[in-house]
């Protein structure tokens, strides 16, 4: 089977598991499904720290299980969640300046701090968005169709008219042509959304360009890592794409930005 169908087959399944996952459960299940999603991440992360051992990588799961149980203690309280998120924008500014500086030597400590600055923000932002009531399903979506759409746009007009390297040192087959589609692509996500929700379009489409890339910043940090540990694919799970973080590294940096943009644009309800 030619591979970009079997991507694309791939794709449509699991948008329409996603679906059945955000609409059709209730919330506390889609938060269970998702933090699932989240802990296989964390194992697929346990194979950058370059230890040969499945031991590694359950102490990594157990880890970030951990994390995520006392964030979730936590989560009342909407003040910390959003510092949580805010603070996690310096760790994706950190790791945009670290990708200028690539290769550089990543110590396994430093591996598994970084995993927990990618998967946790990431994972408290989904959850915020579930208890949304009553859009949290519909926001959720939102926001993985402006990854996608910056997705689907970077690899089309990249490779129709990709011609200077974006980042080469950590994946090469990424052009600065390529972004600037994705990030038309993002932003036309965005304003048909806004419009879809009632709200200005003119507000979603800088929403949708900052989501967008920073969604790349989030897909370039992990082939960071991932080239660092020598591997192409963070694993085999999703039939030709490779692992699950490698479906959901751009979502890891954009939905914490999504949603503290949301706040300041009061788009966000108690849930």
């Amino acid at each position: 089977m030619n591979t970009l169908v079997q991507r694309i087959i791939t794709a449509v399944l699991l948008i329409a598991l996603l679906v059945l996952v955000l609409f059709a459960l209730p919330p506390l299940a889609s938060i269970a499904a998702i933090s699932g999603l989240v802990l296989i991440g964390a194992w697929e992360w346990g194979g950058f720290l370059g230890f040969k051992q499945k031991k590694a990588h359950w102490f990594y799961v157990l880890f970030i299980a951990a994390a995520m149980l006392g964030a979730g203690w936590l989560m009342p309280d909407r003040e910390w969640v959003l510092a949580v998120l805010q603070g996690s924008m310096v760790w994706w500014g950190i790791a945009f300046l670290w990708m200028l500086r690539y290769p550089t030597s990543i110590q396994p400590l430093v591996i598994a701090i970084c995993g927990a600055f990618v998967l946790l923000p990431a994972w408290l932002a989904l959850v915020n968005l579930i208890l949304v009531e009553p859009l949290g399903a519909e926001l959720v979506l939102l926001v993985l169709v402006i990854v996608w759409a910056a997705d689907i746009g970077a690899y089309f007009v990249g490779r129709k008219f990709g011609r200077v390297r974006l980042a080469p040192r950590v994946s090469p087959g990424k052009t600065w042509e390529g972004l600037l589609g994705g990030l038309v692509g993002a932003a036309l996500g965005a304003s048909l959304g806004g419009l879809y929700f009632g709200w200005p379009a003119a507000e979603f489409i800088p929403l949708g360009l900052s989501v967008g890339a920073i969604s790349v910043v989030g897909d370039l940090t992990v082939s960071m890592f991932k080239r660092n540990a020598g591997l192409k694919d963070s694993g085999r799970l999703v039939p030709g794409h490779g692992g699950l973080l490698d479906r959901i590294d751009s979502v890891t940096a954009a939905v914490p930005l999504f949603v503290i943009e949301l706040t300041w644009l009061q788009a966000l309800t108690a849930g």
